[in-house]
């Protein structure tokens, strides 16, 4: 009766993973539970997620190791499997599930960077931009009703606005990864991505000593158009959280991410601890913190739970 806060089958985001060639679901080890899905699985998981009545998914394409290369032209190639996995989805639920679409290269590159790099191995944040402006247009082309950016490129919000824009989506909404910090947490999302990645994006994620910076950053997105803003990760970032909920008045969504999964689902097995007590802590902490919405992997089982 007193409860200040609750958490809603809607306010749940399932980020979903599909792959290129496999002909059943690939666990992955770092992420008990979660796989990455076939083309059929994957509409069988969209499916699953209506019932459940969870607000959206987010959808991961992992190519074919042979079709990546410095550009990461796959993520453009309106045959590409994101492209082809959001045209599936689609077609499986139409308008009774929010579909979304991560909008990054870094599954694509063979570099495993979320841009395009220079002759010295740096991130070109304009070339990367134009890259962008071009997966804005053919994700909305193949029904992403939003789309998320995940690079943290400086412009990307303005640059994606004006490409969807220019090919008349204004309907296509922007999930802007506004305060996305450079975390020790993503470690099991590289092998859910299958990531390539050498070295490390210090140089365009977030320090995660500053709150100042991701304040400037807020401002940036929403100047630009952003529809929505995300903290990422949730746990660890939860005054973030707090502070970007105060300071707007769009949605704000916080992704509770591979890491803070895996070490609840990890600490379960070993039985130290209640693991659907503390999963619906874990959540309910980062509502509290002021997130509209939560992607978790978590989403649909939480959402049955709930219902």
């Amino acid at each position: 009766m007193v409860a200040e806060t609750r958490l809603h089958p809607a306010d749940l985001i399932l980020p979903a993973f599909v792959r290129e060639g496999v002909g059943e679901p690939v666990p992955i080890a770092a992420m008990p539970g979660v796989v990455q899905h076939t083309r059929d699985s994957l509409k069988k998981a969209a499916l699953d997620a209506v019932e459940a009545g969870i607000s959206g998914i987010m959808l991961f394409g992992v190519p074919e190791e042979s079709k990546k290369d410095a550009l990461g032209t796959a993520g453009t190639d309106p045959d590409g499997i994101l492209q082809v996995a959001l045209r599936d989805v689609r077609a499986e639920v139409g308008d009774e599930l929010l579909v979304m679409s991560d909008l990054c290269l870094d599954e694509f590159t063979d570099h495993g960077h979320c841009g395009v790099l220079d002759a010295e191995g740096r991130v070109d944040n304009d070339a990367t931009l134009e890259r962008y402006a071009e997966m804005a247009q053919v994700q909305a082309d193949a029904g992403a009703h939003v789309v998320g950016p995940s690079g943290m490129m400086d412009g990307q919000i303005g640059v994606i606005r004006d490409a969807l824009d220019q090919i008349g989506r204004e309907d296509v909404a922007i999930l802007a990864y506004t305060a996305k910090y450079a975390s020790s947490f993503y470690g099991p999302f590289r092998e859910a991505v299958g990531s390539s990645l050498q070295g490390d994006r210090k140089t365009y994620q977030q320090d995660g000593a500053n709150i100042r910076e991701s304040m400037r950053e807020l401002a940036l997105d929403l100047a630009e158009g952003a529809d929505m803003v995300m903290v990422k990760p949730a746990g660890p970032y939860l005054d973030i959280l707090a502070r970007v909920s105060d300071a707007v008045d769009v949605p704000v969504a916080a992704y509770q991410i591979s890491g803070e999964y895996s070490m609840i689902e990890a600490a379960a097995e070993k039985g130290w601890i209640d693991r659907d007590g503390a999963i619906l802590e874990s959540l309910l902490g980062i509502k509290r913190a002021g997130a509209r919405n939560i992607l978790t992997y978590w989403a649909t089982e939480v959402a049955q739970k709930l219902r």
